[in-house]
């Protein structure tokens, strides 16, 4: 649907990061799923400013599928929660220090610790918990710039839920060019235990949604079902459109 998606796997992924890390250069991670999709196509202003991630990263599953479809596949999943651990394990290794933003008050604490806990070596350079309707005030905009730069990682998983996220690591960015920022949206609830993860085979199957559907009813069931769903289905339908249309280019191709 006109989002341009990086074509790496994980691994590379990371492997670029802490390339341009170590070599001073930071930048931002956008981790599209269906309602992340679905967010920025409605939205031109939201667009424009994911359009400027450095990386963009997929984690949805119907996306990958999208792509399987059209026959243009993009590699992996990338799922922002398994991300966030596979990035931590890479900064241990080169001391690279982290940064944890988001989440309820003390989920990031909680977070900081199950990672020093599970990670070797890992450094933690500070946790910010930025209060409910922040994007709306500077003060607590400001305060999450003054906490950043004192502690001055070179990364920092920002997890603030979309759009706020996106719009933020836009802006930080730009403010610490040396520093990277990961959308990982719930994922310090995920790893401070607030949250219990999908277990292994609905993560493969591309069903981590339901699970948390299922956990999370009232909250979720107008996001996934009402507006997801359908966009899903949407996107998929496009994709079969996108694959007639490349096939019937190809057949009439002139032959020598």
């Amino acid at each position: 649907m006109g989002l341009p998606i990086d074509r790496v796997t994980e691994g590379e992924a990371v492997q670029r990061i802490l390339t341009a890390s170590t070599s001073g250069r930071g930048g931002w991670v956008l981790t599209p799923n269906v309602d992340i999709l679905r967010q920025i196509v409605r939205d031109d202003a939201l667009r424009q400013t994911v359009e400027k991630a450095t990386l963009r990263l997929v984690d949805g599953a119907p996306l990958v599928w999208a792509s399987r479809i059209q026959h243009d596949p993009l590699p992996e999943r990338i799922p922002g929660a398994s991300f966030v651990w596979s990035l931590s394990e890479a900064a241990a290794r080169s001391a690279i220090p982290i940064f944890l933003l988001g989440g309820a008050p003390g989920v990031a604490v909680k977070a900081g610790l199950v990672l020093q806990a599970q990670i070797p070596g890992i450094l933690v350079a500070g946790v910010h918990c930025p209060p409910l309707g922040f994007e709306n005030s500077t003060e607590a905009t400001a305060a999450i710039t003054e906490s950043i730069g004192a502690a001055n990682p070179g990364i920092v998983f920002c997890g603030l839920g979309c759009p706020k996220q996106e719009r933020l690591m836009s802006c930080l960015a730009e403010l610490f060019p040396h520093i990277w920022f990961l959308a990982s949206g719930g994922s310090l609830d995920f790893i401070a235990g607030e949250t219990k993860r999908a277990p292994q085979w609905m993560q493969e199957a591309g069903l981590e949604w339901m699970h948390r559907l299922i956990h999370e009813p009232r909250r979720l069931f107008t996001r996934y079902v009402v507006h997801d769903l359908p966009f899903a289905l949407r996107l998929l339908a496009r994709s079969a459109r996108e694959r007639r249309h490349r096939r019937e280019l190809f057949h009439n191709v002139p032959r020598r």
